[in-house]
Order: C-alpha cells, then sequence, then structure tokens
C-alpha cells in the first residue's frame, strides 16, 4: 500500500501546508466518513461541519477559506479544492495503472500486432491482424481487438471492450466496461417487395485524444468515412451514437442520450441525459440541450434548448411560470365572470 505525506504531496498541487508536513496518508475517504490515514477534501460549503469533526489525517482547502473553529487534520492549502484532488487521484490511478504490464494467459495476440513498451493485455483478451497499441496502454481481460485497429498512447480499454476491425482509438483515452466501438451503423434500404437490404457500413470510428467513454456506450461505424468523436469528448454511460456522427472537441453528453446518423455536434457542447436528437441536423458550438429533450431542429451557436419538441430554454422557463399561475388565472375570471353576472341581472 502506497503512503503519501503532506509534504510530498503539496508541490504536486502547489499547496501550502498548514499543520503537521510529515502526516501521512495511504487511501482517500469522503469528509464526513474519513478514517485516520486518510486524504479528504471540502469544496463544498454545505459539508463545512464536518471539516471540524472529520479523522482524517489530510485535508485538501481552498485558499479562501476562513475556518471558524480549529481542526484537527493538517490541511493542504490550494487555488482549487475540487480540481486538486481530482489531480491527486488522477496520479494515484496513474501509479496503479503502471503496475498492470506484460500479456496474461490465456489470451491471444496476433503474431503480426505491434504491441509497445509496458503494455498490458489481460486474461482473454483478443488482439487481431495488424493492430497497433501504443506504449503504456492497458487492455484489461475480456476485451476484443479488431483488425487493423489502432489504439494510442496511455489509453485504458476496461473489461470487456469490443472495437471492430479498422477503428482508430487515440492516446490518453479510457474506455468502461462493456462498451462497443465501430459496430454497423442503422442502415437498410427499403425494397419493392417491403424487404429492408442492408446497407454495408464500411467506414470506421476515429476517436481522438483524451476521450473517456463510459460503461455499455455504443458507437457506430459510418457507412462511408468516419464517426467522429473528438479531443477531449467526455461521454457517460449507456449512450448511442449513430453512423457518420461528428461529436465536437470538449463536448459533454450525460447517459442515456441518443445521437442520430450524420449529426454533426460542435465545440464544448453539453446535452444531458436521455436526450433524443435526429439525424441530419446540427448543433453549433457551445449549444446546450437539456435532460429528456426531443431535438428535431439544428440549435445555433450558445443557445439552451428544453422539452420535446425541444425548443428556446428561457421562453421555456417563462411558460412554466404562466402555466403555474393557472389556477389563479382561472380563480380570478370566475370572479369576473360572476361581477359581470351581477351587473347585467341588476340592469
Amino acid at each position: 500500500m502506497m503512503q503519501f505525506t503532506a509534504a510530498q504531496l503539496a508541490p504536486l498541487i502547489e499547496a501550502t501546508i498548514e499543520g503537521n508536513p510529515e502526516m501521512a496518508v495511504q487511501s482517500f475517504g469522503k469528509i464526513e466518513e474519513a478514517t485516520p490515514g486518510q486524504l479528504s477534501f471540502l469544496a463544498n460549503s454545505k459539508y463545512e461541519e464536518y471539516l471540524y469533526t472529520t479523522k482524517a489525517s489530510i485535508v485538501i482547502l481552498s485558499h479562501s477559506f476562513v475556518l471558524r473553529y480549529p481542526v484537527s487534520a493538517t490541511l493542504l492549502r490550494v487555488k482549487d479544492a475540487y480540481s486538486a484532488f481530482a489531480s491527486l487521484l488522477d496520479m494515484y490511478q496513474q501509479l496503479e495503472q503502471a503496475s498492470l504490464q506484460g500479456i496474461q494467459q490465456p489470451s491471444y495476440v496476433s503474431p503480426n500486432a505491434s504491441v509497445g513498451e509496458n503494455v498490458y493485455i489481460g486474461a482473454f483478451a483478443y488482439v487481431g491482424e495488424n493492430v497497433r497499441i501504443g506504449k503504456n496502454s492497458k487492455v484489461h481481460p475480456h476485451c476484443f481487438i479488431g483488425n487493423n485497429v489502432q489504439i494510442g498512447e496511455n489509453t485504458v480499454l476496461h473489461s470487456g471492450v469490443k472495437i471492430y476491425h479498422q477503428c482508430q482509438v487515440g492516446s490518453q483515452v479510457i474506455i468502461h466496461a462493456g462498451t462497443v466501438i465501430g459496430s454497423d451503423g442503422f442502415g437498410f434500404a427499403p425494397q419493392t417487395d417491403g424487404r429492408l437490404q442492408k446497407v454495408p457500413q464500411i467506414g470506421n470510428v476515429i476517436i481522438e485524444d483524451e476521450v473517456e467513454i463510459g460503461a455499455n456506450t455504443t458507437i457506430d461505424r459510418a457507412t462511408i468515412g468516419s464517426t467522429l468523436i473528438r479531443k477531449g469528448v467526455k461521454l457517460d454511460n449507456l449512450i448511442q451514437i449513430a453512423h457518420n456522427v461528428e461529436v465536437g472537441n470538449s463536448t459533454v453528453i450525460a447517459a442515456q442520450a441518443g445521437i442520430s446518423g450524420s449529426t454533426k455536434i460542435g465545440k464544448g457542447v453539453m446535452i444531458g441525459g436521455q436526450a433524443g436528437i435526429v439525424g441530419h441536423i446540427q448543433l453549433e458550438d457551445g449549444a446546450k440541450v437539456n435532460a429528456q429533450s426531443g431535438v428535431s431542429k439544428s440549435i445555433p451557436k450558445g443557445k439552451a434548448v428544453t422539452g420535446t419538441p425541444a425548443y428556446d430554454y428561457s421562453q421555456a422557463l417563462r411558460s412554466q411560470a404562466l402555466s403555474r399561475q393557472l389556477p389563479d388565472l382561472e380563480r380570478r375570471i370566475k370572479e369576473l365572470e360572476s361581477i359581470i353576472k351581477d351587473l347585467i341581472s341588476t340592469k
């Protein structure tokens, strides 16, 4: 088990130390549940009360936070507590992954596959012909990597990931368990006799660097050309991305969303959970789609939409505010009707 002191951790996150620099930790814990020997953090003021009672040995805290009472933990003061804690978790995870090396048996690696230095291939994995895997990448047990697939450096494929032939995955990519990359797009041509003839899907999927893809997500290969997931995209679990879709840099998509074929999504777009987006439209840079929205038209740059069919988010809020007033409006109308009726009867 790895152990680090406050003095060792401080330079890693550009922190100043308040308390004992030799205080040591070997694991992480939530501030309300942490035990001695654990590292925690406080970034949300709702949890401030636990700072004064926590058993954590070291707590990461922002420079701007003012203590109301003494604390027993050693403090690491940083510019942004949440980001600093995330950085330490990432470093810890990398150290754990670095210990995984070599090819476990039973597994199959094609004789003409190219496997870089310090690569790990877990048991029951399959690595096809002409596959290239960059150095320090990790292929966990039960993964399938089809022929002519390219995988960059420092990429992690968790258990059960399937990558079909010809697809490309960049460096520093994380793909979680059960995800399928490069399955056929949903393409069928109606025939005069009512049959549906399958349209061959001969393209591929290209995933650029620093992408993270959640568990059981599916990304279909293009009919022709490539389905593109650009640098820095973050995809949640259980997402469907259809053939020839393009997802721009640093876009975030939450769970159970579905993107239909040939839709183009710009940079920095945010798509909420269970949103559905039709094919052949554009979501321009910075667009925002609220959860459970049904998007049937292109969205201009920076615009936020909600509802089914989706429309302008600010207009939707005004409509909601008006709808909450309907009972009162009904009451007032009935009162006016009664007054008018009384006035008519007295004439």
